[in-house]
């Protein structure tokens, strides 16, 4: 694996680990698509850091749980300010 990708999966999932962000808020942050980032962390940094990818796997399957009440909350704050 090319090093600057390496480098990239060990920030995102750094950055990841200390936020607790969503894949979107990090792929917006890193300049990426929210593809690359679920790539990044659910294939690639397994092969890399195996203690990082069960923190990770662990908050991503947190922020899937919840993503259908942050949804909820934008459209309501959506319709609230209109």
């Amino acid at each position: 694996m090319n090093n600057s990708i390496t480098r990239r999966v060990t920030l995102e999932a750094d950055y990841i680990i200390s936020t607790r962000s969503t894949l979107r808020q990090t792929a917006h942050l890193f300049g990426v698509s929210k593809s690359t980032v679920h790539v990044d962390m659910s294939q690639r940094l397994k092969k890399i850091n195996s203690k990082k990818y069960q923190k990770i796997e662990k908050i991503l399957n947190l922020n899937f749980s919840e993503k259908h009440i942050r949804g909820g909350e934008a459209t309501k704050k959506k319709y609230l300010l209109a």
